[in-house]
């Protein structure tokens, strides 16, 4: 049995542990203001708030609920739109009626789930932090300027804000009904179960977020046995310490989200650009949700988060049966196309790699078809070592031209203890295209994916060293 809260009720679910979220609100709950759109997290329309007491406190994170797995909001809060409504409409809900940000109203819920969820959030909100929250959030009918002014609108109420208790603050100034007041409370008083991690038993499913896995086995997953790993607080952490030999690792969690990589203070400092870079790893909602450890089993030819891992030179610690830990490096983790160096009993608990220091610079360039909620055409990522203008130690990934993330061995291997300049850059350029093999398909032709990855190269050189480079000067 499963026991949540969902909006002011509690709720004891004895539906299949696989069963997502959308079908429990929509066919065992009644709701039906979460609609059903795409059922791969790419439309919003089914957005949820998932509220998770941490410190004495809920925090509140908006989910897509065709991905988001009953075994995955065990002692959470539960909130669709019904669980926002007042006798008067909020000032989130009155911001879209003011601003004309709704027509025929199938995807207005989401977007006032995910506004709504900015006013919970410990986030001093910017109109661009409101926009950015509704980014997972597709309208097909009325155009987003309108619902863009209304998100400003909403970031102008929020500008007083108390960041440190914001769902007190949102009930004392109607953003969301009383009964939030309480739910800290009531969730305490509901079991807090967290496993330890280790190896997975035969014959059940490791379910961390489910971003790729409901899209890709929907069906099969509602009656699975589900090894739940998304609330396994002992691989949610990001550390950064000294090894033995005194070198500054940076470890990260295997159920982290990309939404912590983003909260890291510290991760940020180390590695400038970061921000900007995961700013274009699919959505809000789905980066609230999708684990590194996710991102990388799932291996994906064009996954983001691989492709900056593979850059970052990270190893993948892994815990198999007797507790024995082993840890490949991520370049010879991808065997082949959805093959990995992992065993089925094995589980992912980190993924680790040295931290930055001031003679370092790392960069991440993506082209897709939308900037937001889209998969990558060609993706990749650089960090380089520097002594002076030489290069000495680098590190090149490319998504979208090989079966799995590619690690450029040969590219890497020329660049070491090259200068940096026009004819390196033009050289490694002839070395990077004789060991990538892309492939037509919907994405872009094999020709167009060479081409894009070949600028993308160039635009590394242009970010990370924008004193000495233009685009006329490398392509000339």
């Amino acid at each position: 049995m499963i026991r949540f809260i969902l909006n002011d009720t509690l709720v004891e679910s004895t539906a299949p542990e696989g069963t997502v979220m959308l079908d429990i609100l929509r066919y065992h709950e009644q709701l039906k203001g979460t609609k059903i759109g795409c059922r791969e997290g790419d439309c919003g329309a089914c957005t949820v708030l998932v509220g998770e007491l941490k410190n004495d406190q809920v925090e509140y994170r908006s989910m897509t609920s065709c991905l988001l797995a009953l075994a995955n909001v065990k002692g959470k809060h539960i909130v669709t739109v019904e669980g926002l409504n007042m006798e008067r409409l909020s000032p989130v809900q009155q911001a879209m009626v003011d601003e004309s940000g709704t027509q025929c109203g199938f995807c207005t819920p989401g977007f006032v789930v995910s506004l709504s969820g900015c006013c919970l959030s410990h986030e001093r909100v910017t109109d661009e932090l409101a926009v950015r929250a509704i980014d997972g959030n597709i309208c097909r009918c009325t155009g987003y300027k309108s619902i863009e002014r209304a998100a400003a609108i909403v970031a102008g109420h929020l500008a007083k804000k108390d960041v440190a208790d914001p769902v007190k603050w949102s009930v004392g100034n109607s953003f969301v009904p009383p009964y939030f007041a309480g739910i800290a409370e009531r969730l305490k008083g509901i079991e807090q179960t967290s496993r330890k991690p280790g190896p997975v038993p035969d014959g059940t499913i490791a379910l961390g977020g489910g971003t790729d896995l409901y899209v890709q086995k929907h069906d099969s997953m509602h009656h699975a046995r589900i090894h739940n790993l998304f609330d396994e607080k002992g691989i949610k952490n990001i550390t950064l310490a000294r090894d033995h030999n005194g070198v500054a690792i940076c470890s990260i969690g295997a159920g982290v989200v990309a939404s912590d990589l983003l909260a890291s203070q510290d991760l940020m400092k180390r590695l400038p650009g970061l921000e900007k870079h995961l700013l274009l790893v699919s959505s809000t909602p789905i980066r609230n949700m999708g684990t590194v450890a996710g991102n990388l089993v799932n291996a994906s030819p064009i996954g983001d988060l691989s492709a900056m891992l593979l850059a970052l030179n990270a190893k993948v610690d892994l815990l198999g049966k007797g507790g024995r830990m082993r840890s490949p490096m991520l370049k010879d983790f991808f065997l082949g196309y959805k093959q990995i160096d992992k065993r089925p009993e094995e589980e992912v608990t980190a993924v680790r790699f040295v931290l930055p220091d001031a003679n370092t610079r790392f960069h991440f360039e993506k082209v897709s078809k939308r900037t937001h909620l889209d998969i990558a055409s060609v993706n990749t990522a650089i960090r380089l070592e520097m002594d002076g203008h030489t290069i000495r130690e680098a590190h090149v990934s490319a998504g979208g031209v090989a079966p799995t993330p590619k690690y450029l061995s040969n590219t890497v291997a020329f660049l070491t203890g090259k200068s940096v300049d026009q004819k390196t850059i033009r050289e490694a350029i002839g070395v990077m295209n004789d060991e990538i093999a892309p492939i037509s398909d919907a994405r872009g032709t094999a020709d167009y994916k060479r081409l894009l990855l070949r600028q993308l190269f160039f635009a590394h050189f242009m970010q990370l060293f924008p004193e000495r480079f233009t685009l006329k000067e490398l392509v000339a």
